[in-house]
């Protein structure tokens, strides 16, 4: 998933983690709510980028049970570090065939499954005939540009056939990020169909995650179930190493 600068710049909420925290989750309720939905049926995925592992600790202890990360190294060590915690890890950053096994091994979810080769990397092998299963979401582009993250809207059911054929992925729904050249709305709209087509391949696969600190009240209204939240609630993101 590439990162979005509107999670650069916008200001995060005054006060510290617990008052943003607790503001987030009022504006997804108010989200939930303008859209006649209970909030209930909404996941937040809190995203630590560069944050250390004792934030995500401070976040377990104020109630969250989902975080994500974008890079391997960073997730595996504060996964390890974080195991006497009831969480589920999310892997949200683009991901290499040849991490995807290491990744298998902390990641509860990958949100990021855009190409061929990394669904092909969690099937089974000689060396493990029966991996651990983690549930997936197929990544959508919503843009123009063939270089950023994502499967191409026409190729999304070719991934999810490839996807269901791997028998260690449980295929949860799709993923996107809304470009910054568009009304997050109308992305979410479009994103919002294509999950459409996605369940008349995988009626199970009913989850859309979609929207993040700048856009999640919009991804509500358009069905979002996972809300990928990061400096809203964590702060301005510290320098990457």
């Amino acid at each position: 998933m590439s990162d979005d600068p509107r999670l650069q710049t916008d200001p995060s909420p005054d006060g510290g983690l617990e008052a943003r925290l607790a503001s987030v989750r009022s504006g997804i309720s108010d989200a939930a709510r303008a859209a006649g939905r209970p909030a209930d049926d909404l996941t937040l995925v809190v995203v630590t980028k560069f944050h250390p592992a004792s934030l995500v600790r401070e976040l377990a202890a104020l109630g969250v049970t989902d975080v994500g990360e974008n890079r391997h190294q960073e997730a595996q060590a504060k996964a390890a570090e974080l195991a006497d915690l009831p969480l589920t890890w999310h892997f949200v950053g683009q991901l290499q065939s040849k991490k995807a096994r290491q990744v298998r091994r902390y990641a509860h979810v990958v949100q990021s499954l855009d190409r061929g080769s990394v669904v092909d990397a969690f099937a089974p092998t000689e060396a493990e005939p029966a991996p651990r299963v983690v549930d997936g979401f197929v990544q959508v582009n919503l843009t123009d540009d063939p270089g950023r993250g994502g499967v191409q809207p026409d190729d999304v059911e070719a991934m999810v056939d490839r996807v269901l054929a791997t028998g260690t992925i449980r295929l949860r729904g799709v993923m996107a990020v809304a470009p910054l050249d568009e009304e997050p709305r109308a992305a979410f709209a479009r994103l919002r169909t294509i999950s459409e087509r996605v369940v008349a391949l995988a009626p199970d696969a009913t989850d859309i995650s979609a929207g993040m600190s700048g856009d999640y009240a919009e991804a509500v209204l358009e069905g979002a179930t996972h809300l990928r939240i990061g400096t809203a609630i964590t702060g301005n993101r510290p320098v990457a190493p």
